[in-house]
């Protein structure tokens, strides 16, 4: 007889395996919190359920998303995911899944929830009268490219449209599955229509493979970029995140990597421990570098006036402070040595090709 494990277990390794999170605790908007009592008939001592990915269709009216965040590049995204199978532990993106009803652990990583029709709401959305095209950055909250879109192929499908309306397009993603579309991707380029950049936090495959377990391994992702570039895509690298006394080292081999094998561009972004996220990440620390865990927090609380984490606009991204400093001169120097992010105005994306095709299987009105 198997049980299904609750909010406040830690999930032995046996039972998580490919999994980041440790545990599934209820989301902050839950009215009731479940919790495990042994009544002394051994009944906690039974054989436990591996934990398993389950996909739910996600009926969203809207694929476009906007913002007006002052350190957010774009204004428009668009995930065709909620829920990353990747496991990233340090994912900020994994509050959102307790607007959901589900936690922000285990159940981020195993409750997806998939917008099937992605494709035909983005095609009705870039029909309507009143849109105005601006770039669409894609994989801005969850990865675009994880291990579902292999078989579910909704990226692709996006990417179609994109391709016949002529409209700029970003991706963000950790997977070498991108360079299954090269060859939309070919098309987009030649049009001064799509950008890509390969998100790599460390070199290291043991702590990738501990520290983000489905997604691509640093060595793939290199590889991705290098298969990008040669297709002429134009391509960059988001050293992201930067964990202090973790992966900090590695800047600037991350850098260097990069654009050896083609990445024309870089960002960075410093480690986020919002809501949620930071009793996660305690809990992966405690297992996966104990004697490190202290100096980790410390650091990242000098960045963050004393707090796990600061949600200004100022500081989210970067931290502040004399740690803070010396990561983003180092990042700036490297750059500036490797030249990195030295763009011309060809490099810029159009929006002036934006033309709804005809053909869109509907009857045409004679007037």
């Amino acid at each position: 007889m198997t049980r299904p494990f609750t909010e406040n277990d830690i999930i032995p390794p046996e039972f998580r395996r490919g999994r980041g999170a440790r545990s599934r605790e209820t989301g902050r908007f839950e009215a009731q919190k479940r919790e495990r009592i042994d009544d002394g008939w051994g009944s906690l001592e039974q054989e436990m359920e591996p934990v398993r990915t389950f996909l739910m269709p996600d009926k969203s009216k809207s694929v476009i998303t906007r913002n007006t965040s002052p350190d957010i590049p774009f204004r428009q995204g668009l995930n065709p995911y909620r829920g990353c199978e990747h496991g990233c532990i340090y994912c900020y993106a994994r509050p959102s899944h307790t607007y959901l009803g589900f936690s922000a652990g285990l159940d981020f990583e195993t409750r997806l929830m998939v917008k099937y029709d992605a494709a035909r709401v983005l095609e009705q959305e870039f029909r309507h009268k009143n849109y105005k095209p601006d770039l669409i950055v894609m994989g801005g909250n969850t990865d675009i490219y994880q291990p579902i879109e292999k078989k579910l192929k909704i990226t692709r499908q996006l990417l179609k449209v994109f391709d016949r309306f002529n409209h700029p397009v970003g991706l963000i993603t950790k997977s070498a599955l991108v360079t299954r579309d090269i060859d939309i991707l070919k098309r987009l380029a030649r049009k001064r229509l799509v950008r890509v950049y390969i998100s790599v936090t460390t070199l290291d495959y043991r702590l990738a493979r501990n520290m983000e377990p489905r997604a691509s391994t640093p060595q793939k992702r290199l590889d991705a970029i290098r298969d990008l570039a040669k297709a002429g895509i134009p391509v960059g690298v988001m050293a992201a995140p930067v964990i202090p006394s973790l992966t900090d080292h590695e800047l600037e081999n991350i850098l260097a990597a990069a654009r050896a094998a083609g990445a024309r561009s870089a960002g960075y972004i410093m480690l986020r421990l919002p809501l949620e996220i930071k009793k996660l990440f305690r809990e992966w620390l405690e297992e996966e570098a104990p004697d490190r865990a202290r100096r980790i927090i410390h650091l990242l609380q000098e960045m963050h006036g004393g707090k796990d984490y600061s949600s200004s606009y100022s500081e989210r991204m970067r931290g502040s402070g004399p740690y803070a400093d010396l990561v983003a001169q180092r990042f700036k120097k490297c750059c500036f040595r490797l030249g990195l992010n030295q763009r011309t105005a060809e490099d810029e994306l159009t929006l002036d090709l934006f033309q709804p095709p005809l053909d869109d299987g509907t009857q045409m009105s004679l007037f």
